[in-house]
Parts: structure tokens; sequence; C-alpha cells
């Protein structure tokens, strides 16, 4: 007997993550019936990380096929119909292409830290903060560069802008991705009109027989249709061409808005953390900030109301080099411990470690960290001649490390007078139960949410995007969440330990410290 059945009311979410593909595929109340994922690196060529668009377009179907196999091992049949999809991929970037659809030049992610000048000059121009991620950074960056590239230039998107074009002939972004390729003016809900005109005014720009107006995607809210799948979409998503064209699609939304809806972070004083290749919090706010900070990203929700966005390029890889190296050493002695029980050691190891870590200090940055105000990264770790070189007291320092430039982003908010209820975590760092939660509750003296579906990820998240985008019931995003999605989500809260508060602190006083010599170190070393 088949323990599922198909009724083409089902909603498929497919997130392009930094170090995975996934897809998910749920039904009529928004449970996760079947996945697939597909791993993939970028790749570091020509001075910029990247990833192909023949990788991109491999780890889709091969993400969409494991799904559809689980699909078809459970229900009898493959899938023929949807109510929606929804596209979600890491952040902002950019990709540029000519009039005949060619890329002009190598897709340049979010871990790129090569925009430093456009960023600076863009900032000032508008009065508002550019991240070097920013979309508007990269191109403005190409400009000053004077890439041959740029004349050519008939759009630029984002890689879940671009996924979502070649599916429905659409170019469109949900506006939480539209807010980190342009400013946003949230009144309107579309780009900002007299940064438009500034732009555009640049000596630099006007040579160029393109307007920036006409090469950025539309601005879509949550809730729209954002077109309906074509038959050269279907063919490129399902190898078994099974699936039959004309389902709708909603608006494509970057890892930032998905983690929004997957952690039901949409309402006023909520906030989520992202934690995986990178880290960073989503504060939806109940009035502006007091002046423009180069920490702090202003975006927007999925339904478009602004954001406090602080973005760290660094948070688990580090981490996870060091677990593989302990575990290179355990097989080598003949030990048939599998990697994720070593990880749940090494994070239980570190609830025993000193609050302060025992003067252990360590930088996670495998590139650049704009937080810290550091171009470049190299990993480095450093401690005193007393401080107590154990296990646990290495593994909290490893955690602490994925938190610190966080904290920096954070403290801002904090002297802003920003008000955060609770924190919503998830993300690789919560994998482990309570002890991730648990230190970012020290970390940031705040509580730490982690529901029993955040381990679904922005898959589910972009998902639930589409589900909404079905069918609204009326309802605004914040109160579809809390009715129909969230309405009897477990989750577990953790409030912070006062010694955890307290030897987070020391240990973040070392760790400003000692920039200077990670950067100093980076320095030589790059």
């Amino acid at each position: 007997m088949n323990e599922l059945k198909l009724s083409g009311a089902e909603t498929l979410g497919i997130e392009l993550g930094s170090t995975r593909i996934k897809a998910v595929l749920i039904d009529e109340n928004c449970r996760p019936i079947a996945s697939g994922a597909h791993n993939w690196e970028n790749k570091f060529q020509n001075g910029y990380w990247t990833y192909s668009l023949e990788d991109v377009w491999q780890g889709i179907r091969n993400a969409y096929s494991q799904l559809n196999n689980e699909v078809l091992m459970k229900s009898g049949s493959r899938i023929k119909n949807l109510a929606a999809i929804g596209f979600s991929a890491m952040m902002h970037g950019y990709l540029a292409f000519d009039k005949n659809g060619n890329q002009l030049a190598e897709f340049r992610t979010w871990r790129n830290t090569t925009t430093s000048q456009a960023a600076q000059k863009l900032t000032a121009l508008f009065g508002f903060n550019i991240p070097q991620r920013w979309s508007v950074a990269h191109l403005y960056q190409a400009v000053l560069n004077g890439e041959e590239h740029v004349k050519d230039i008939d759009y630029i998107t984002t890689l879940a802008g671009y996924v979502h074009y070649m599916l429905t002939g659409v170019k469109a972004v949900g506006i939480g991705e539209a807010s980190g390729m342009f400013p946003i003016d949230s009144s309107k809900n579309d780009y900002d009109e007299l940064m438009l005109d500034k732009f555009s005014s640049l000596e630099e720009i006007s040579k160029y027989p393109w307007n920036i107006r006409g090469i950025l995607p539309k601005v879509m809210l949550a809730g729209e249709c954002a077109g309906k799948l074509t038959e050269k979409g279907a063919t490129l998503l399902d190898e078994s061409k099974t699936l039959e064209p004309g389902i709708l699609l909603c608006p494509p939304e970057g890892d930032a808005g998905t983690g929004m809806a997957a952690t039901n972070s949409v309402r006023e004083k909520t906030g989520n953390v992202s934690a995986g290749t990178s880290i960073f919090s989503m504060v939806v706010l109940q009035k502006p900030l007091s002046k423009v900070y180069e920490e702090i990203d202003m975006v927007t929700t999925p339904a478009g109301r602004p954001v406090a966005m602080v973005h760290c390029n660094n948070c688990c890889t580090d981490l996870d080099y060091w677990v593989n190296m302990f575990y290179e050493l355990l097989k080598s002695c003949g030990s048939d411990i599998e990697k994720p029980k070593l990880y749940d050691i090494l994070y239980q190891k570190a609830l025993e470690g000193s609050p302060d870590c025992s003067g252990i200090v360590n930088y996670n940055y495998f590139s650049g960290e704009p937080v810290a105000h550091a171009n470049s990264g190299v990993p480095l770790l450093f401690r005193n001649p007393e401080s107590k070189l154990t296990v646990s007291n290495f593994f909290r320092a490893q955690i602490y490390s994925a938190l610190s430039t966080l904290k920096i982003g954070m403290e801002i908010l904090e002297k802003e007078g920003v008000e955060i209820d609770c924190i919503n975590g998830h993300g690789g760092l919560f994998k482990t139960p309570v002890v991730g939660q648990r230190l970012l509750a020290g970390a940031l003296n705040t509580p730490v949410a982690v529901t029993k579906t955040a381990g679904e990820g922005g898959a589910w998240g972009i998902a639930l995007l589409a589900k909404y985008a079905s069918d609204t019931k009326g309802e605004s995003l914040e109160d579809y969440l809390d009715k129909y999605v969230f309405k009897d989500n477990e989750s577990s809260v953790e409030t912070p330990v006062e010694s955890d508060v307290k030897g987070f602190a020391v240990y973040m006083e070392k760790y400003k410290k000692g920039l200077a010599a990670e950067k100093a170190a980076s320095g030589v070393i790059n």
C-alpha cells in the first residue's frame, strides 16, 4: 500500500545554499513529505568565489531527481502537477547577461570582498549603507575596473532570480532579495527612485547605453504570482519529463528571506539567526535606525517590512575543518565513530569548557569579514601561556568564534535600543540539541528558540512562500504563518545563563583586541 497519495496540491521549494542544494516537497498542511539534496562547493577562479551555471543546473536536477524518486517510492508515481514552486539561493551577488542571454562575467557570490571601493563610494552617494556583496556594488566596481563586459549588459540578477527567469521567462525577484540588489523604498515597496537617479547621474554610468532601471529585475511581494513554469522550464528541472508546465511560481527569494519565513520571524520585534557557512541575523524593526552603519544592512522581509541585517561571511567552515582533523585521527586509531556523532560529542564537550575558554581565542576567517573591517582572512588561533588547552576549552572557542563577528554587529542594534523578544535559530550550528542555542543565548544575552522544523531550512521556507502565493487566504504573511504554519509548531527555548554571558564578554574583549593580529596575519599570508 502506498504511504503517500499525491493530490496536486503539494508545493515544492528548492534552495541553492553555499554547500548544498536542497529540495523539499510539502503537503497541504505545510508538512515536509519528501526531500532531495546535492552537495557542491564554490571555486576561487580569476580572483572571485564562484559557481558555474552548469553546476547550478546539474545540482538542481540532482536534488529534484532524488526528491522525485522518493515520491515514486512512497506513492508509486512521479510528480506531475503542483500547487506552486519556489526557488531560493544564497543572497545577492552578481550575474550579468547580454540581450541574447549570454553570461557576461563569472557569477560573483556574496563571499567576495572585492568591491570595497564601489561600496564606499555608493554609501557616500546614497547616504545609505551599501555592503560589498550587494549587486549594485558589484556592478559599480566592474564599471570602476573598466571591465569590458559592462557595455553589453542587458540585465543583472541574483542566482535565485536567474533560476526563476530560466524556468518562467519572468525577470523578477522577491522584495527581500531585491533589497540586496539595490536600496528599497519601503513606503512604495520598490527600488528607491532618488537613489536610482543618483546612480544614473554618475559620470562613469551615464556613458553606457543601459539605464539602471532597465537592467534590474522587477520587485515583487510575498503572495504574488511571479509567473508560471514553461515547457522549457519543466524540462530544465525534471529529467524524467513527467512534470507538467503551467505551475505557479512565487517570487524568488534569497536565503535571508527564506530563513525569516522558516523561523516565523517576519513581525516587528522578532529576529532570527541563520548559522551555516555564513552567519547572519535578521531583526524586524519597529522604527528606523538613527544613522547609517557600515556594519548593518537595511533589507526587508518577503512582505517588505524594514529589517536590520548583520551579515558575516564566516561561521562553521573553520569549525568543520577542525572536526575533520579529529575525525581523521580517530579513524587512524581504528575508531568506527561516525562524523555526526563526533560533532555531537565535541559540541557537548564545549559546554564543559570554561565560560571564557581559558583565554583561547579563535578567528574563523576563511574570507574577508566586512563587519570586522577585515578585507581578507586567514584562520588564526592564539592563547595565553597559562591557558588550559583542553578539548572542552578549544571547541568552546570554535563555537564562540562562529558567533563573535555577529556579536560586533548586534552590539550596534543594542545601543540603538532595538527591541527583540526572542531570536529564532536555524542552520547547522543548531543541529546538536541545546549547545549552539545556549551559547548563542549567552553571546547575545537574549532567549534563543529553535523550532522542530528549523532543520528543514530555507528550502522549506521558500516552499512556504510558494504555498502562500498559491492561496494567501486573504491573510498578511505574518498572520498566514501564525495561523496556518506555526500554530502547533513545537519549539525549545534557551534563556541566557549568567556564566555564559559573563564568559563570552571576557572572550569578546580579547577577540576585539586580537583583531589587529588577525588583520596583520592575513596581510602577510595573503
